[in-house]
Order: structure tokens, then sequence, then C-alpha cells
């Protein structure tokens, strides 16, 4: 019986998250060009700051593009991450988005744009807008990104946490990840080309290091990632090390280019979430696609960028455009 409630319980919540990413799931009211006659510079004074930004802090890279993920993952693409809260009890705040880092610069491109077109563009466009243009910065894709979101005023420290609708854990399987993405409206292929993101950045070695150390609870290593590899990996990450970090994509972690998927094929994925995505027959083959002539991964790249920006959005009348994206209006 309580098995039986334990699955009901998760059943309403799958329902609860489809109704919630549903509602707006296919972006109604977004459009390239949406600031065309309102604020006719906007892109170009994102792409100015971001310039100046990745000329002197090129790390910020992975941590600027992933900050789309962990918002648009949560209540949808409405600029809640980046929330602040007096009593440390909005999204921001979570363990999951403890990691981000960034936050003053989408402040600093935020100030830009009130200057130049006060109470126009909204918070969650700017995460958007510069997403985009840090991989352009690290030499990856360009794509026209849909704008016209509207800020949402709800941010809540148990959301990111939440059990099925909350931000997939780095150890989670394919079966969880696949779910993850599909309660956002998002495929299997969209889960495989948007994992190409850690193609730039860096991870703290408590994101992985039970893969090194004790993988069952045994003292014991994760015998799908390359043993060379963890031998090299436990030379930086110590036991319980909380502070060191390794890249995500060893020798071009600034770049953005494939080499993401050369390294999970060849067993070398940092995160589980990773290695799980050897574990699906269409994210292999895919994997193989992206490493091969005639890839199509920075084109499908600004493709699913573009479809995770359509999640659950307020647009129209909805939410508001806040003055300043830490606090609400």
């Amino acid at each position: 019986m309580a098995g039986g409630m334990n699955l009901f319980g998760i059943f309403m919540l799958q329902l609860m998250a489809v109704a919630l990413f549903s509602l707006h799931a296919e972006g109604q009211g977004l459009k390239v060009g949406f600031y065309k006659k309102s604020c006719p510079q906007a892109e170009v004074i994102v792409s100015k700051v971001i310039s100046d930004v990745m000329a002197v802090a090129p790390s910020l890279s992975g941590p600027l593009l992933r900050m789309h993920f962990h918002d648009c993952f949560i209540r949808g693409c409405d600029g809640s991450v980046l929330l602040d809260s007096p009593t440390n009890q909005s999204e921001k705040f979570s363990p999951p988005n403890l990691s981000l880092r960034g936050f003053n610069i989408i402040d600093r491109v935020k100030l830009a744009l009130e200057k130049a077109c006060p109470d126009v563009v909204s918070c969650a466009d700017i995460v958007a807008l510069v997403a985009r243009d840090v991989t352009v910065a690290t030499k990856g894709p360009y794509w026209e990104v849909e704008t016209g979101r509207r800020d949402g005023n709800v941010s809540l420290f148990i959301d990111p946490i939440t059990p099925v609708t909350g931000l997939p854990s780095f150890a989670s399987n394919i079966s969880v990840l696949k779910q993850s993405w599909a309660l956002r409206g998002l495929n299997t292929k969209d889960l495989v080309v948007l994992s190409g993101g850690h193609t730039i950045g860096i991870s703290h070695c408590s994101s992985f290091d039970s893969r090194l150390y004790n993988f069952t609870g045994k003292g014991d290593t994760d015998p799908t990632m390359d043993p060379n590899y963890i031998a090299r990996l436990k030379l930086k990450c110590k036991p319980n090390d909380l502070t060191t970090f390794a890249e995500l994509d060893p020798g071009s972690f600034k770049t953005f280019d494939d080499s993401y998927f050369k390294l999970v094929t060849k067993r070398r994925g940092l995160l589980q979430s990773d290695a799980a995505l050897l574990d699906d027959p269409e994210t292999r083959a895919y994997m193989i696609q992206a490493t091969s002539e005639g890839s199509t991964f920075f084109k499908d790249f600004g493709v699913s960028m573009v479809n995770m920006g359509r999640t659950g959005v307020l647009t129209g009348s909805q939410g508001e455009v806040r003055k300043v994206c830490t606090k609400s209006n």
C-alpha cells in the first residue's frame, strides 16, 4: 500500500509538472527581434558587455551558459533564478544553484539596458541572450534568440531540489535525465545536444568524487569510467574535497567544440550524467555522429537552445519586467 501511494505521489507530481510547463511550452509570444522598435540596440548592448567580460574573465562562459538551463528548468525561463531573498529562501540559494557564478554580469547587462531603454528588456531575456553570446565568444555557434519573455516574481528554495520536477542531479541515470527533459517538452536529442554545453566550464570534485573513491559505498571506483582517467583525477581530487575543481572538457574547457563527446565516448565523462549518455541508443549514436565528419552539433545546439528557451515562458501581460534583476518590482 505504501509503495502504491509513493507511485501515486510521483504520478501526481508528473501531472503537475506537465501542467506547469505545457501551459506556455510552445513559447507563444516569443519572436526574434521582439525589441526591434522598443529597444533597437538591445542585443548590441548585451553583446558589447559580454565581449568586454569575456576578454578579462573567460572562465565565466560556462556558468553563464548553465544559468539559462538552471533558470528554464525551474518555473520556466522567467529569470526566477536571479532573485535574491533576505532569508536565503529563493532558488539562487538552493544547493544545485550554489555553484552558479556570473550574477553580477547579468546585473551589469541590465544596468546598461536600463540606461538605454528603461523598463523594457526583461531579465529572463537577458539570461537567454547572454547564454548565446558567451557561446559565440568561446568560438561556438550563433543562433537567433527569440525574445519577449517576462519576469516571474516567485522563486522558492525548494523547487530545484524537489523530486521529479527539480533540477536533474549530476548523478542522474539516463532514465531520470530523459524524464526530466520530457517534463519540459524537450526530447532525447535536446538532452544529448544540450549536454554538449559541458564542452566549456568546470565542476567541483565533490560532484564526482564518489566515482573515484566510493561508488557503491564499498570504497570502490565507478567501473564505467576509464581507470587511467580515474588515476589522473585522483591526483587532483582528494576524498571529500569541497574546493578543488576539474575541467569538464580538459584541454579546451574555454573553447566550445565537439571534444566533450569524444571524451564521453572514451569513458572519460566527468559526471555520472555525462557517462549516462552512453546508456541510450539514441544519445550514444548522436555522440558518435557529433565527432564525425559532417557533424551537425553546432547547428543542433542552437536549435535545442531555442527549444529550451520556450519552456514555461511568461509573455504579454503576464509577470513583469524587473527594474533590477535581483528583486521584484
